[in-house]
């Protein structure tokens, strides 16, 4: 089988302007910006309001990509969209496909929650590596605001609402060094956004359930224990399908969910603090949005410059995690 390189040549992001700081938040649930900071890393984070789509952000953001990449949107064969909260239930990434004008590309959505962006680089570069599409489009974005209780002061301080993307193109040398993907659905209680149905009876002797899904529900403590413990193992399994080594990655970009979660990875790996990316405190937690928004704003600052080997690790409900390791630009 003739297999193709990948290069990823754009990436682009986009987030709501409704700013909530953690005093403002103090105000709506018994908690203080110490509290939070101290615990979370958290200082922000960006809401989308009742007028603001997650198709809007997605679609900011990809153009922000394409437009990075210097290609045209006619020239995408793909779409993938990493959410968790599309506008639709059907599935977004098809509207988007529409709104960019990227006529001739197939789109879909692909739900893996916090690790979406990851499993998203994986999955789109397999479309590549075979030969079957030259430029791929990957959006991550989430809007979990639409779905937190803002009564629980152990999940509202989390989360904030964001959109990031990027254009992987097949090229002569390949800059997609390795992977590893992983999933244990035995702690999938650990995070849930759940549909809970009542039952309604249709005509006699014929009930279904209908209902919404119900708020966002984490065990914060084994999220933290699984992910300190499983993030670097997929971090090493993909660094040794790459033959390097820890101290060859310039930059490490985890998945931004707590800033005690950032630092105990590294610190395992022992990655130098000033190698780890992070924009958790602006932020929050974006869920599949919160890898590429990292690489974006690093990119655009002029501290990710081409060549750069670029490691990145996404965990969260499933429970899910994984790793992808890239060298930046062509």
């Amino acid at each position: 089988m003739i297999t193709t390189g990948i290069a990823i040549t754009g990436c682009g992001s986009a987030t709501p302007s409704v700013l909530l700081d953690n005093y403002g938040l103090s105000q709506r649930v018994e908690t203080s910006d110490e509290w939070i900071t101290s615990r979370t890393g958290i200082s922000q984070r960006r809401l989308a309001d009742s007028d603001t789509s997650l198709s809007q952000l997605a679609i900011a953001a990809a153009q922000n990509a394409i437009a990075m990449a210097a290609i045209d949107p006619v020239d995408i064969d793909l779409i993938i969209l990493a959410t968790s909260t599309a506008d639709d239930l059907f599935g977004s990434a098809s509207f988007i496909q529409f709104q960019l004008g990227a006529t001739k590309a197939v789109a879909f959505d692909m739900t893996a929650a916090c690790s979406g962006f990851v499993f998203g680089l994986v999955t789109a570069s397999q479309f590549i590596r075979t030969g079957v599409y030259q430029n791929v489009l990957l959006i991550g974005a989430d809007v979990l605001s639409r779905w937190v209780d803002w009564s629980d002061r152990r999940t509202c301080i989390l989360f904030g609402d964001g959109a990031g993307a990027v254009v992987l193109q097949a090229d002569e040398r390949d800059r997609f060094l390795g992977f590893e993907i992983r999933s244990d659905g035995r702690q999938n209680q650990s995070l849930n956004l759940s549909y809970q149905p009542q039952p309604l009876e249709i005509v006699p002797g014929v009930t279904i359930g209908q209902g919404t899904y119900h708020p966002i529900t984490m065990n914060g403590q084994e999220i933290y224990k699984f992910a300190v413990k499983k993030v670097p193992e997929v971090i090493e399994k993909a660094l040794f399908r790459a033959n390097l080594t820890v101290d060859q990655i310039d930059w490490l970009i985890l998945h931004q969910a707590n800033q005690r979660i950032l630092n105990a990875v590294a610190e395992r790996l022992n990655i130098p603090h000033e190698k780890v990316i992070s924009n958790l405190a602006k932020y929050g937690n974006t869920s599949a949005a919160s890898i590429p928004l990292a690489l974006d704003e690093a990119v655009r600052e002029g501290k990710i410059k081409p060549g750069d080997r670029i490691m990145t690790s996404g965990f969260g409900a499933g429970l899910t995690w994984g790793a992808a390791l890239f060298e930046w630009g062509r």
